[in-house]
């Protein structure tokens, strides 16, 4: 198969699910806002690598998981609509940056790369990337690993778009009143996630 052919569809695949709203861009978003471009790095790198382990280790047989045991599906999205609606109070209940705990910190890598795995838009795009672009021919392992790599390449940029534009949003926030107003949102739109992980 042609390269070029092969990784213009991957890319284009990822580009429409790493770009679009989902709760890693909505956190990152408020993360960068909160705490700037650099403090949310380690988010944004953890959102990566958590979705390289998840991704790989579905090709290599972890999605049939799912078909096996439906109700480990279930169980996954209650698991990870409960914990984004903790995320959601905790990112709508964030005091602004100039008043706030000090102890306030982003999420760190581990914390985002777990995040991951009980992410129902992550278990999606896996399954779905390894299931459309997977190699048949060569080592499945080193396939496998090849187009997780390269998926996360194409997904680097995309969710650090979110991050910078919710740096870019922190910088234009004056005053307490408009911190609570941009957290209540993120923390409403975190929280709203739910809804289609559960619809």
């Amino acid at each position: 198969m042609d390269t070029l052919a092969y990784l213009g569809p991957v890319t284009l695949f990822m580009v429409s699910m790493t770009i679009t709203p989902g709760p890693n861009n909505v956190m990152l978003t408020a993360s960068g806002a909160n705490y700037g471009f650099r403090r949310t790095m380690p988010h944004v790198l953890g959102i990566l690598g958590g979705c390289f382990v998840l991704f790989a280790a579905i090709a290599l047989g972890l999605g049939i998981l799912f078909e096996r045991y439906p109700l480990v599906q279930t169980a996954l999205r209650v698991i990870g609509s409960l914990y984004l609606l903790y995320l959601a109070w905790k990112i709508a209940t964030a005091p602004p940056p100039e008043f706030g705990d000090v102890e306030g910190r982003p999420f760190g890598f581990w914390q985002a790369a777990a995040f991951q795995f009980a992410n129902p838009k992550a278990w999606v795009m896996g399954l779905t990337l390894m299931a459309s672009f997977l190699p048949e021919d060569g080592n499945s392992v080193v396939n496998a690993l090849l187009l997780a790599g390269f998926a996360e390449l194409v997904g680097l940029p995309c969710i650090s778009l979110w991050a910078g534009f919710g740096t870019a949003i922190g910088r234009w926030l004056k005053g307490p009143r408009a911190w609570r107003i941009f957290n209540g949102t993120m923390g409403a739109l975190t929280a709203a996630c739910v809804f289609f992980i559960l619809g």
